[in-house]
Order: structure tokens, then C-alpha cells, then sequence
């Protein structure tokens, strides 16, 4: 059973939409969120990274900024920015991508089915982060980030709930410059989020498919709370798994772990087979493609190199963690190895080769992407999944919805 509520969400004022709503705030870089929030007073960053209001070098974690965050959300209330439902609604928040479309019900979810495992998680969390989350979640007496979830669509009542409510006219249509074009329409018919509600009654679980620090630090703080009001609910989107686009987490390395190149090779013919590849993309799940010495390799792994009936060992990101970065290249953590990046596959192979070309790495891996289902499969195992497993576009943006917990 999902357990889900409607919610009176603080909002942006229709008008004000496109000048408020802005990336999440864990994708852009100091300097970029400066960049954007500067000449735009009512944009969300101001909110979501508030060290943007304070003097450069300001810990962009600590109390100040915390604090900072908090004056700026009362300021957009007060100033009529973002105003606050008058009653519980549900919201669908829709994005078009590229011909393809994604939506999302906005809702607040149990914090208790996260605790007991309803909703379920893949990924672990740094200490560091969640703390951050905590702390900013207990400064603004709200949750101002989605945490984005999936479940599986085969529920023919969550389908028929969802097409009803889709037929009310969305409160406003920005399309951002990334080319996104993003809808929210307000669900406050009290029949339609019944039927909603019901509908989501029958799902038997829920998945994280990002947000493992938003959600953790929901936990604690509704625990803080003794699980009083609305601290007992997270915010959160709810997307069918048939509407997600998962792209490749690519890896690039800075070295060889000191192989000469041909002794790299030598290494890797023992569990792949290596061949000059015909494209920089791998074109099948169980296929990686290589880029080194100036060209693109395929990786297929031999005869049972790859565990049939581990979920998580049979990812691709797995088979490479264990049987390359690992045992070859010396990578024992990569969470914490400097020697290793993460690439978004929304940047391209492009960016891959680039980085082996101008000598900022010595090799680079292009993943085909995980699944739904490999993601699916891995928490209802209540695994993990390696680090960086999964690249979702298009991103939530911040600022669509506010969920008050004070």
C-alpha cells in the first residue's frame, strides 16, 4: 500500500512561474548559481543555495546560509512570489523532453513507509549530505526539493485516476532554456483526490529513483519531531517507470594504475573480450564501450564473468567496478578515489574522448544505461547499487512546489 496525501503547497504565483523555477540545486556549481540567481531576484536558487546572497567563500553549508535560505523563503511569501494553497491539493508536474513527456503526481508521502521499507532505496547516503539536508529542511520548517520517485505502471486504477485529473488545464507552461517545457496543473477537485488517493492504495511499493539524501533526512527530522504534523510526511514526485528515460553514468579514469597501455589490454583479455568498436555507444545491456589510445573500444565479458542471479552484480556498472576499476585500475572506492569522474550521459561520448584526448585522463568507460527493472529488481532484493548507477533527464526543477512541515 503507497500512502499518499494531498498537501496545501506554497507556489509560485502563475506569472512569476518561469522567473522562479530553477535547476535543482545539486547540479550547478557556486559560480553558475551566482550567474543565474543574480539578476533574478524571484529565482528558487536564492532559496535552494542561498550562499548566493552571502559574500563569496561563505561555507555554503553552515548556519549562516541556512539561516540565509530561510529569510529568503519568507520573503517570497511575503512578498506575494509564492503563495499557499487554501486547501489540500494534489499537483501533476509535467515535463517534454525531446517529443517524449513525463508526469509526475506531486503529493507528500509516509515518512513511516519509508522507515519500514514501502518505499524503497538503492543507493546510500554520504553523512555529510543528509546532515546538510537536515539542517535545511529545520531552518525553513519546509522541503522545498522533490524527492523523485517511480513505481511500476501497471495499475490500471493509477492510469485512470491520473487521466482524469490531467484534464484540467495546467496553471502555467514554462519552457526553460535547456529546452524543457514544464506544466503544473493543481489537482483540488475533492472527488478526483479521492480517487487518487484510493488508486495509489493498490500500489504495492514505491522506489527512489533520486533524492536517497532528501528522503533520509526526512526521516530524522520527522524522528526529531516525534513524527508530529506534517514532519511525518516527504515531499515528493511520482512518476510511472513506462515515462522515465535513464541515461548512462559514463566513468572516465586519470590513469593506468601504472599498466603501460598494451599491459592494460593484456589485463583486461583475461574476463573481456576486446575489439575495435564500430560505435562509441554500446548498443546492448552486458556491452561497454572503452575509449583509450585514441579509440573506442567494445567490452564484452566472457563466459561467466557475468553472476546470472545477482541483481546487482549482473549490472553493467557493477561487472565493471569488480572486474576492471577495482582489480586493474586500483580503484577499491569510488565515492571517494579522486582518480575517478562521473560523467552525465546528457553530455555525450563526445565529452568522453575529449577528456582522454586533451591528457585529462588516460581511459574512459561508456556505460550502457540501467534499467527500470535492473533498478526495480535491485531494492526489492534490498541491495545497493554502485555509485552513480543512474542519470535521469530531465531534471525537477526547484521551486514548483514547497511542502511546509512548521
Amino acid at each position: 500500500m503507497a500512502d499518499i496525501r494531498p498537501f496545501s503547497g506554497v507556489r509560485p504565483l502563475d506569472e512569476l512561474a518561469a522567473r522562479i523555477i530553477a535547476p535543482p540545486y545539486d547540479v550547478l556549481s557556486e559560480s553558475e548559481a551566482r550567474a543565474i540567481a543574480a539578476p533574478n531576484e524571484n529565482s528558487f536558487l536564492h532559496v535552494t543555495r542561498p550562499e548566493v546572497d552571502l559574500p563569496e567563500g561563505s561555507d555554503a553549508h553552515g548556519p549562516a546560509a541556512h539561516e540565509k535560505a530561510r529569510q529568503n523563503l519568507d520573503q517570497f511569501i511575503e512578498n506575494g512570489w509564492m503563495v499557499e494553497d487554501p486547501q489540500p491539493c494534489f499537483y501533476l508536474y509535467s515535463q517534454t523532453w525531446k517529443g517524449r513527456t513525463q508526469t509526475g503526481l506531486m503529493a507528500v508521502c509516509s515518512v513511516e513507509e519509508y522507515n519500514t521499507g514501502t518505499i524503497k532505496r538503492h543507493e546510500l547516503t554520504r553523512p555529510d549530505k543528509e546532515q546538510d539536508r537536515v539542517d535545511n529542511m529545520d531552518a525553513l520548517d519546509a522541503q522545498p526539493g522533490l524527492v523523485f520517485l517511480a513505481y511500476r505502471d501497471t495499475y490500471a486504477d493509477v492510469r485512470t485516476a491520473i487521466k482524469l485529473a490531467s484534464a484540467s488545464s495546467p496553471a502555467w507552461t514554462v519552457t526553460t532554456d535547456d529546452d524543457v517545457i514544464h506544466a503544473l496543473t493543481v489537482v483540488d477537485d475533492p472527488n478526483v483526490v479521492d480517487s487518487i488517493r484510493c488508486a495509489f492504495e493498490g500500489v504495492g511499493a514505491l522506489y527512489i529513483a533520486d533524492g536517497h539524501h532528501r528522503s533520509a533526512a526526512a526521516s530524522r527530522v520527522c524522528a526529531a519531531r516525534e513524527g508530529t504534523g506534517e514532519s511525518a510526511w516527504f515531499l515528493a514526485g511520482l512518476f510511472p517507470d513506462s515515462e522515465l528515460e535513464v541515461m548512462a553514468y559514463n566513468r572516465v579514469v586519470r590513469d593506468l594504475n601504472g599498466h603501460t597501455p598494451d599491459a592494460f589490454m593484456r589485463a583486461l583479455s583475461a574476463d573481456f573480450v576486446v575489439t575495435p568498436a564500430s560505435t562509441a555507444r554500446p548498443t546492448r545491456r552486458g556491452v561497454f564501450t572503452m575509449y583509450t589510445m585514441g579509440q573506442w573500444f567494445e567490452v564484452n565479458p566472457r563466459n561467466g564473468v557475468v553472476p546470472k542471479d545477482d541483481p546487482v552484480g549482473c549490472l553493467d556498472v557493477a561487472v565493471l567496478q569488480d572486474r576492471i576499476l577495482s582489480p586493474i585500475l586500483g580503484i577499491e572506492n569510488p565515492r571517494t578515489d579522486q582518480r575517478i569522474a562521473f560523467v552525465g550521459g546528457i553530455r555525450g561520448h563526445k565529452a568522453l574522448s575529449k577528456r582522454v584526448d586533451r591528457g585529462d585522463a588516460m581511459v574512459a568507460f561508456h556505460m550502457f544505461p540501467t534499467g527500470m527493472d535492473q533498478l526495480f529488481d535491485v531494492a526489492d532484493a534490498d541491495q545497493l547499487m554502485p555509485p552513480k548507477s543512474t542519470w535521469f533527464e530531465p531534471k525537477l526543477r526547484g521551486g514548483v512546489v514547497v511542502h511546509r512541515i512548521g
